[in-house]
């Protein structure tokens, strides 16, 4: 069975691009040839992502490389819709791993719905990605074979919005590398130093965009008080509608306690983690949270919000506060600092629980979506899938 994975949105680009979509798309491409060497897979995108990208991938994925610069969002919307429904006639199953499937084609399709944040707070979006994310992924959904949910949240939105049969969505969560873990203590201690890093501090890892709420997070360090000394590092690329974040640090008058470190790279991140006292994550919606699951894995006890798939993925491992309310989240950081006990408990729980989310658990249980919905072609020994 040949499978086609447009894999437009993989991204080497030192910014967002290359954060969560492209990460599930990297891991996808990673796993997916050794836990399902029956199926070939064939990876679709562009000629610069081709370049940066296929040497650190399996040799067993195919590539298919258009000229067409696909990692600018116009060209990449209007290939998917009008060039690649052709390119993809000889596969049996189409993968749109980013919510929206190429909507002419005649192949099969399978659409990946990460979250619906854009229904849930279209204000936090420019008015062109709102817009385009709202149709195209109503009308994949409701064209798809199968939709896949990154959680039982996402799953249940999808049902609310689209009013698409239960049965029709499978929910497979998203994983960590089996080598994601806690950096050993000596080689973090010489990371730290490096760095010029204080011994304790707050860490927040994300795009910086309203969603993830950090001026929520702010507030609350600001209600912290200056007595209260740790710095907290925001770790990730500027994203969108991103001035007001910047201007409330000025506002609460935090510049010296908050430092962000613009974009660090998927390799670096796990330094991060492991150095981290704690990791603060209120955003205000998510459809998986894959910086959760991460920071669980590096032992770094967490808080985090109390709604969407949150809790979903963190279970009994984090503490979880109402994300709107600066006052709760100031007293779970201010009783998980003075508590060095529940800290390595929830450190410990954190790692355990992380062993249940695997990139091969996702590539496998990916892998048997596709058999299902893959169409018999003329040819096929009898009984093989193709």
């Amino acid at each position: 069975m040949r499978v086609g994975l447009l894999a437009s949105l993989l991204s080497r680009e030192a910014s967002y691009r290359r954060a969560g979509v492209s990460r599930y798309i990297e891991a996808l491409l990673q796993s997916l040839p050794v836990v399902a060497p029956d199926l070939e897979i064939v990876a679709y995108t562009a000629r610069t992502v081709w370049r940066a990208a296929h040497a650190e991938l399996p040799p067993m994925i195919g590539w298919r490389v258009t000229r067409w610069p696909t990692e600018r969002p116009a060209i990449r919307i209007v290939w998917e819709q009008l060039v690649a429904p052709g390119v993809t006639l000889d596969c049996s199953v189409i993968h749109g791993p980013v919510n929206v499937l190429p909507l002419a084609s005649a192949r099969p399709g399978v659409v990946t719905v990460h979250d619906l944040a854009f229904l849930h707070f279209p204000e936090h979006y420019p008015a062109a990605k709102r817009w385009y994310l709202r149709l195209l992924t109503g009308l994949s959904v409701r064209r798809a074979r199968r939709v896949i949910a990154v959680s039982e949240a996402t799953r249940c939105d999808v049902v609310r919005a689209y009013g698409i049969a239960p049965q029709r969505i499978t929910t497979i969560p998203n994983g960590v590398a089996a080598d994601w873990r806690r950096i050993d203590d000596a080689e973090l201690e010489r990371w730290r130093r490096r760095h010029g890093l204080p011994e304790r501090f707050l860490l927040f890892v994300g795009t910086v965009q309203p969603r993830k709420n950090l001026t929520t997070l702010l507030e609350a360090l600001a209600q912290l008080g200056p007595e209260f000394s740790w710095p907290l590092f925001v770790v990730g690329a500027a994203g969108w509608l991103d001035s007001p974040i910047y201007r409330r640090v000025e506002e609460l008058g935090l510049a010296r306690r908050v430092q962000f470190t613009g974009y660090v790279p998927p390799e670096e991140l796990r330094y991060w983690y492991s150095a981290a006292t704690i990791f603060v994550y209120p955003s205000l919606y998510e459809g998986f949270g894959l910086p959760v699951l991460e920071a669980m894995a590096c032992e770094a006890p967490v808080i985090t919000s109390k709604c969407s798939a949150l809790p979903e993925v963190a279970g009994d491992a984090a503490v979880l506060v109402e994300p709107t309310d600066p006052l709760a989240i100031a007293a779970a950081i201010r009783s998980l600092a003075m508590d060095e006990e529940r800290r390595r408990m929830l450190a410990q729980a954190g790692r355990e629980r992380t062993r249940q989310f695997t990139w091969e658990r996702t590539a496998r249980e990916t892998a048997a979506v596709y058999r299902a919905v893959g169409v018999r072609r003329s040819g096929a020994r009898g009984g093989e899938p193709v």
